[in-house]
This record gives structure tokens, sequence and C-alpha cells, in this order.
């Protein structure tokens, strides 16, 4: 695996294997779709993370799901399958069921499913049916009732199926097994479970369940994010896929509603520092050394969303090496005074850069008024780094992003680079500057009543140029 984050590898890959692991790039939202206002990003960010599993039968979907449930054993997980949502056979249908092709899409009602589901990602209990596949009808056992969770499983052979269904999730599986194991577990299953007659289950496979799967679900897989070889055996592949879903989680979901927001993967080593910085009792030592770590990992992964060209070069073995070229015109933007913290890890990773000044007031009225300006003359041909370790208002940002579209750059070459970031800023720059990325490594709960990022890190600038005052007495919480 190459040095991009999980997130990255699941969400930027396109067309790439990784130890039997297909990733399809998900799906990025078009620049041109208009984004949604705050309240309506905020309510969105509090929608579950729905996941659809899908595959042919016997081919490991269950196991799949229940592998990912026993991993996120911290989060509020329900599993809705769509055999649930059949149609009730008619008085016709029954005295012919063994002529019925329950393998169909026509066999499940849809409607029914997209009720539930909005239900569900509207945080309201629902009743979901109990099929009865003896009577083949819904209404012989009681419903299941369910409670809203921060993590839906939807699982069916067709829930890709319906676009209505597909745009209600955040990640598409498809569980990929080979034809003769799914017949193999179908025969066993069917034989020993089920009590049935093995020819039988052979004429019902070869008249329905291989044709609907030629037909109606293998043409499904095209829709999903990521193929899983194997289904539940391939352990490598479901590992990743819950630390994705873990990130997603830690980020409020901020990254469903703005695919331009990228917030670099959390790790106990990360963590650890951003501990020790936001810690009212650390010394500037070892705040400004370990807040100069954090920033060069946000530098670095900014970085990586700059354009590349291929380049080939010779190795010192005289073998052809094909791989990338830096972005050449590039220059990085400081906000002052804090955003001048950034820049010699900037400067570390690319020798020789350019690097504009930016200041702006941030009192009396919100951050909205412009002190002083220094850019590259030549600016609006590069992409720019813009410089700010927080993003709070997004007042502040949205100045400074506005004066660099002035000067003439494209807001697709902007990348806005910051340590943490409140949501209200991240809504505020988002909608404004659908075209911008902003990296980041936390998001934040919020902000106070004075408009203060909290969990927080108190006065950026003060504490790492050490000018804030240490007699201040620091309230602790009770």
């Amino acid at each position: 695996m190459d040095t991009k984050s999980v997130v990255d590898l699941l969400e930027s890959s396109s067309g790439v294997h990784f130890s039997g692991f297909h990733m399809n790039g998900l799906e990025q939202r078009k620049s041109g779709i208009e984004q949604p206002t705050t309240s309506e990003a905020e309510e969105m960010s509090k929608q579950p993370f729905v996941i659809g599993v899908a595959g042919g039968a016997a081919s490991g979907k269950t196991t799949v799901c229940d592998m990912i449930i026993q991993q996120l054993h911290d989060q509020r997980v329900i599993l809705v399958s769509q055999d649930s949502f059949y149609h009730k056979l008619t008085e016709e249908e029954l005295t012919r069921v063994q002529d019925y092709n329950f393998d169909h899409p026509d066999a499940f009602d849809n409607e029914q499913l997209l009720h539930v589901m909005d239900k569900l990602r509207h945080g309201q209990a629902v009743d979901i049916p109990n099929y009865d596949f003896k009577s083949y009808k819904s209404n012989i056992f009681p419903a299941r009732r369910v409670n809203p969770s921060d993590v839906i499983i939807l699982e069916g052979i067709l829930v890709f199926h319906d676009p209505r269904v597909r745009e209600l999730m955040n990640m598409k599986i498809f569980v990929d097994t080979d034809a003769d194991v799914r017949l193999a577990r179908r025969i066993r299953r069917d034989t020993v479970e089920k009590a049935r007659d093995i020819g039988a289950v052979l004429d019902q496979y070869s008249k329905f369940v291989k044709p609907a799967f030629d037909d109606f679900i293998l043409p499904t897989k095209k829709y999903a994010d990521i193929i899983i070889p194997r289904g539940g055996d391939n352990h490598v592949a479901i590992d990743l896929i819950v630390q994705h879903i873990l990130t997603k989680l830690g980020q409020h979901n901020l990254c469903k509603i703005y695919p331009n927001l990228y917030v670099i993967q959390s790790t106990f080593q990360i963590r650890g520092m951003h501990t020790l910085i936001r810690d009212s009792q650390t010394t500037k030592h070892d705040f400004v050394f370990y807040a100069d770590r954090l920033i060069r990992l946000v530098v670095e992964h900014g970085l990586g969303h700059l354009p590349f060209t291929e380049k080939q070069v010779i190795t010192p073995t005289g073998s052809v090496y094909t791989g990338v070229d830096f972005c050449k015109r590039l220059c990085g933007v400081s906000v002052i005074r804090s955003g001048e913290s950034m820049e010699n890890a900037l400067r570390a990773c690319c020798k020789g850069i350019k690097i504009g000044k930016i200041l702006i007031h941030r009192e009396g009225d919100n951050g909205q008024q412009l002190i002083y300006e220094k850019l590259p003359n030549d600016i609006s041909d590069r992409h720019v780094l813009l410089l700010d370790p927080i993003l709070g208002t997004g007042n502040s940002a949205v100045q400074a992003i506005s004066l660099l579209l002035k000067k003439g750059v494209p807001e697709s070459n902007i990348i806005f680079l910051n340590l943490i970031s409140a949501p209200q800023g991240v809504h505020v720059v988002c909608k404004r500057f659908p075209r911008i990325k902003i990296v980041t490594s936390e998001i934040e709960i919020g902000l106070n009543k004075d408009f203060r990022v909290i969990p927080g890190m108190g006065e950026f600038g003060d504490r790492y140029f050490g000018t804030d005052d240490d007699d201040q007495q620091v309230v602790t919480p009770s």
C-alpha cells in the first residue's frame, strides 16, 4: 500500500486491486450541484452512514455484514435485509409457487423498502416486516421494531438495482464469489437446513437463480464502490471497510456532504499529538514541537492533492522507473500571524517556494476587514496553498479566498490547509467555494457563544510564538 490514508485509498482509487480487494472510486459529487444550506447540511450530518451489500445468493453477504457489525461493536448498527420486503403472493401465485421467480426485481416491494429507509435516515423508529418463506406472507409473524442507528447495513441480492435505493447509500459493496462456490453453498443450505430435494434445488437454480444473476444481479456490480472477492474470507477488505466507516463517523459525516473536505486519517500518534497541543499545561517548547509535526502531516497531505505529471527516470541499476513529477507552479499564502507557523513545514517540503501574506482584522467586525496583502505577481498562474491553522467561523477564510479569486487564482487551484476545523466554518467555506479543497487533521465539536472553537487549543498564534500571558489563569472544567 502507498502512503495514502485508508480514506484516500477508498475514495480516490479507481480500478485498483490490493490483496484481492477491488476498489472503484466512490462517486464524487459534481461541482455544479448546488450545495446545501448550513441548516440543511447540519441536518444531513446527523444522518446515519448507509452501507449497501449486494451479490449473488449464497455469495457470503450475510457473513460480510456480520463481520462488519462485529467490528463496529462500539457503534449503533442495524441490519436491514431486502428479503423482508418480498411481495405477498396472491392466491393464484401460491398455487404455482414453484414457478415464481424470487430472484427477479419485481419480487420485491421497493416502495415499502424506501419508506422504511427514509424513516431510519431521519432518526425515526420503524417496523420492518418479518417475511415468512413457508406461507409467503409478511403478516404471519410480528414486525421487527428497529430504532435509529449510526450505521445502517442494507443487504440483498438486488439492493443496487433500483436507482432510488442506490441513492440512499454512502458506500456500496458487492460480494463477488465464484459461481461454483455459490451453488455448492446453496445445495448444502437447502438440503440440510430446509430438507429440500437436491434435484429440486438444482432445477430452481438453473431455471431462476442463475438467469436472474446473469440478467439482473451481475450488471449491478458496476455500481459498487468496493468489490470483495471471496466474501467473508477476505479479512483485509473488511478491515479496510471498517476503518473507513469509523473514520467517517468520527468526522461528523461532513465529508459525505462536501467531497472537497479531506480529513487526514487519525492514528494514535496523531491523537497523542493533538492531546499535547490542546493541553493548557503544555510548555511552549512542546507545543511548537508537536504542532510542527502535525502541520507537516497536513502539508504533506495537501501536496498530495496537487496535479502531477508522469515521469520516467533511470535508476542506478539501469532500470526504468515510471513515476510522477511534482507540480511546478506552486506558492503558499499565510494568513498573518498564526498562518506563519505553517510556513517552515511548507518550505521543508517545497524548496524555494514563494509565500505571500494576508492580514485580516479578526476583531470588531468578525474577521472581515482586509488590512494588508503581499502576493506573488504571477499568483494567478499558480496553485495556492492557503495556510491558517484554525478554521472557526470561516469569515477570515472567506475574505482570504475572495482576495485570491480577485487576483485571478482559479477556485479549483486553492487548497486550504489547517489543523482543526469547526463544522460551522466548513459549512460556510464549502458552501461559498465548492471547488476549493480543505485539508485538516480534525473536525471540532463547534463554536461557543464567543465564536471560539471548542474543544480547540486556545489562541494558536500566541501559544506558538510565545506571546500569551504566562500568568493567565486556566479555567478547568469541574
